[in-house]
C-alpha cells in the first residue's frame, strides 16, 4: 500500500496554529509518520510492538 492510500490523521498533540504537525496512519502492519506540512517527504513507518514501546516511553517523560 502506498502513503497516498493511507488514512492519515493529525496528531492530537499537533499545535492548530499549522506548524509542527505529525500525521499518522495505522495499518495492521505499522503505524506510519510523516510530516504533515510537507507530505513529499518520505514518511516512516515503525512495528506496533515498536510503537507501542515508543508512546510507553514518552508518556513517562
Amino acid at each position: 500500500m502506498s502513503t497516498t492510500e493511507l488514512a492519515w490523521f493529525k496528531s492530537s498533540y499537533s499545535g492548530s496554529s499549522g506548524d509542527d504537525c505529525v500525521e499518522v496512519a495505522v495499518t495492521e502492519q505499522a503505524i506510519h509518520v510523516r510530516d504533515s506540512k510537507d507530505v513529499t517527504r518520505p514518511a516512516f513507518a515503525v512495528g506496533r510492538e515498536g510503537w507501542g514501546q515508543f508512546v510507553r516511553f514518552a508518556s513517562e517523560r
